[in-house]
């Protein structure tokens, strides 16, 4: 009998669900992209050039597998010295690599939900145990959280989906309480208004993920940044590919950093368009917790969405729904540009109508 080819996979990885990004537009057809929290405005000017600069023949040379102009770019953006920063191919390739570095099959691993479904499926490959907390309708920590006995606990804050952010002083608070390491998944917080870096060396079970996907506007270019004990860091460091972030991608994130006026620009616009879309869907009857990211979760208690996410689809808006019982009355709605908010809030009023 011939083995089937999942046969050939390990058991963690057999049963795991694929981690699916959001639908994608069918070429040619203009489509407003509303679901995957992509930054609707383009990098800095400084990024292309040095794109353009560096698409010669040195492209044939292997990128500095330490990344140390990027790290001493990101060391003088963020104040923590280059020893506690490590470069990745995207967060996500960090948030693989600190759990492959951590636990062993068994050990417990801990997140509050909903949150950002990857933590599932990164824990379920690397045999670990999850354990899932449910959020309070108010989106605070879980006090039970810190009393899971992890040997890892994930806080993305700002927290996807709900777009919720959660004092300083409780990430702290948390940290200082949990049995293993505190893995503060950042990526949206450029839109929040503050942050867990400083706690950064001062705990050192505190390991913070940045990625330029966001706020850089660099999601096609895969750029992300652990900030950690030199001695965690160094452990991550033994399970990652020796290159694995590109030469291209390297200059590009350097740029990047290296124009937050531009950066902070595209924020303020976003935040701006937050919250007009905030007060346009409250009209409309959507209940919208207070959003520290670059979307909104919008709910109507009770009232299934999909049926909207597909009427949606159908005329070229694309929204992110989750069938889930927690979520199944929300949708996730990524802050586009103004233009696009309209076309979005005019089909939202049609359907309202029809």
């Amino acid at each position: 009998m011939t083995s089937r080819p999942s046969e050939w996979l390990r058991p963690a990885v057999r049963g795991v669900a694929a981690y699916v990004p959001g639908e994608q537009p069918a070429a040619g057809r203009r489509v407003v992209k509303l679901n995957t929290n992509e930054n609707p405005y383009p990098p800095s000017p400084a990024v292309l050039d040095a794109l353009r600069a560096a698409a010669d023949g040195t492209i044939r040379l292997y990128p500095d597998p330490e990344a140390q102009a990027l790290r001493a770019r990101a060391s003088a953006v963020y104040g923590v010295p280059a020893d506690h920063i490590l470069a990745g191919n995207g967060s996500d390739e960090l948030l693989a690599l600190i759990l492959r570095a951590t636990i062993d099959p068994g050990a417990r691993v801990a997140f509050a939900v909903p949150t950002y479904s990857l933590y599932e499926t990164l824990v379920a490959v690397q045999g670990g145990d999850t354990v899932c907390i449910d959020y309070p309708d108010d989106w605070s920590i879980p006090p039970s959280l810190a009393s899971a006995r992890a040997r890892v606990t994930f806080l993305c804050n700002p927290n996807s989906p709900s777009g919720t952010s959660v004092p300083r002083r409780d990430v702290e608070s948390l940290a200082r309480a949990v049995a293993g390491i505190l893995v503060v998944d950042e990526a949206y917080v450029d839109f929040a208004d503050e942050d867990a870096m400083t706690l950064v060396g001062r705990l050192p079970s505190v390991v913070v993920l940045r990625t330029l996907s966001k706020s850089f506007s660099l999601a096609g270019m895969r750029a992300g940044l652990v900030f950690g004990h030199p001695e965690l860091l160094a452990g991550v460091r033994t399970v990652r590919d020796s290159y694995n972030v590109n030469r291209l991608t390297q200059l590009a994130a350097e740029a990047a950093l290296s124009d937050l006026p531009h950066m902070r620009a595209n924020v303020a616009r976003i935040r701006a368009t937050r919250s007009r879309l905030t007060t346009a869907l409250a009209q409309l009857g959507y209940e919208v917790p207070p959003s520290s990211a670059n979307f909104v979760l919008a709910r109507r208690p009770g009232i299934d969405q999909a049926p909207i996410a597909a009427a949606l689809s159908e005329r070229a808006v694309l929204v992110r729904h989750f069938p889930t019982k927690r979520l199944h009355d929300a949708l996730r709605i990524t802050i586009g540009t103004d233009d696009e908010i309209d076309v979005l809030l005019s089909h939202l009023r049609e359907l309202a109508n029809s």
